[in-house]
């Protein structure tokens, strides 16, 4: 590859790494102090970047260099910032991933895998009170945020403006075609969680419990009736207007652990959770293909119950329903 291809591919990478493309070049010309037509020179390699502008243009958009010109140094580039307890905010962290989904829809292919250790994180936001349920424990048990430690929860306290922008995510992963790998105990992480809570008296009363049962219920009915027809709609939609496909997998014997990918028309994006709510990305060819091919397989080697399987579907969706209702019965409500 010479310096023209490379020089060529940079502005490539860069194209991907920007919903509005309108604005690229205006942003590129300010960031390197140059103007617009040496902008258009540089892009179609009349006019060599400098070690400068690689500099700055890498440091900026996030690229890997070794990627960049297929350097073979044997590290995966990853990107990500760990929370801090001083200065996060939730509903900065849900319109960052908001940017994301817009930034995911505006590709025409898109596709999103989940591999599921919990229940998606998207699912959340179809009802207040899982998603109330859910920003608590994530903000007292995983990220030990003094002012909630003892904290009950409470739905009134909850701001809708944070539930709104968690709405917002859902409607664009909706858009997306998905691909959701389930085991078994995918769901108990959020019902043991539920479960904690209930032990520790973290509720203000079995009736906040039950509404929050009652919400859990609800996704499950919404998915598998989405799981039935095989595409997304939104909830409380009458017609069930089609959305994104939805392929949803049952797997008996792998647990997954969150991991997601999304393939956005040739390039492929990796996000790994670590640490509670964190969790990095990297666009690493090697390591974005590698991942690809194994949730393939994976597929392959479980049930597709959208669509298809409707024995095994509600096989899969009674065990859920079964473990509800048993916590359901134990409510002094």
């Amino acid at each position: 590859m010479n310096a023209v291809e490379i020089q060529k591919k940079l502005f490539q990478q860069i194209k991907t790494k920007i919903t509005d493309q309108s604005s690229l070049i205006d942003e590129i010309a300010k960031l390197l102090d140059i103007s617009i037509d040496s902008v258009y020179r540089r892009m179609r390699g009349e006019k060599n970047i400098t070690l400068d502008e690689l500099h700055k243009l890498c440091t900026h958009y996030s690229i890997s260099l070794d990627q960049l010109m297929e350097i073979e140094t044997g590290a995966i580039s990853f990107q990500g910032k760990a929370l801090d307890s001083k200065s996060f905010r939730f509903d900065a962290y849900l319109t960052g991933i908001l940017q994301n989904m817009h930034y995911f829809a505006s590709f025409k292919k898109n596709k999103f895998y989940y591999l599921c250790k919990d229940s998606p994180f998207f699912h959340h936001y179809y009802f207040k009170e899982f998603a109330a349920f859910k920003y608590y424990f994530w903000m007292s048990t995983l990220l030990f945020f003094p002012e909630f430690k003892n904290k009950k929860v409470n739905f009134e306290e909850y701001s809708d403006e944070v539930f709104q922008i968690g709405q917002k995510i859902l409607g664009l992963y909706n858009k997306l075609d998905s691909v959701e790998i389930w085991n078994a105990e995918s769901l108990n992480s959020s019902l043991r969680q539920i479960d904690y809570y209930r032990d520790a008296r973290m509720f203000r009363s079995d009736r906040d419990i039950l509404k929050v049962y009652e919400a859990v219920e609800k996704t499950l009915d919404h998915l598998e009736k989405q799981a039935e027809l095989g595409y997304k709609f939104e909830y409380g939609d009458p017609e069930r207007k089609p959305l994104g496909a939805f392929h949803m997998y049952f797997n008996e014997v792998v647990l997954g652990d969150n991991q997601m990918l999304v393939i956005l028309d040739d390039s492929k994006i990796a996000f790994i959770p670590h640490s509670g709510a964190n969790y990095i990305m990297t666009r690493d060819v090697s390591f974005c293909e590698n991942f690809y091919q194994y949730l393939e397989n994976l597929t392959r080697r479980s049930t597709l119950i959208s669509e298809v399987s409707e024995k095994e579907r509600s096989k899969f969706f009674k065990i859920h329903r079964d473990r509800l209702a048993h916590r359901k019965e134990s409510l002094k409500v």
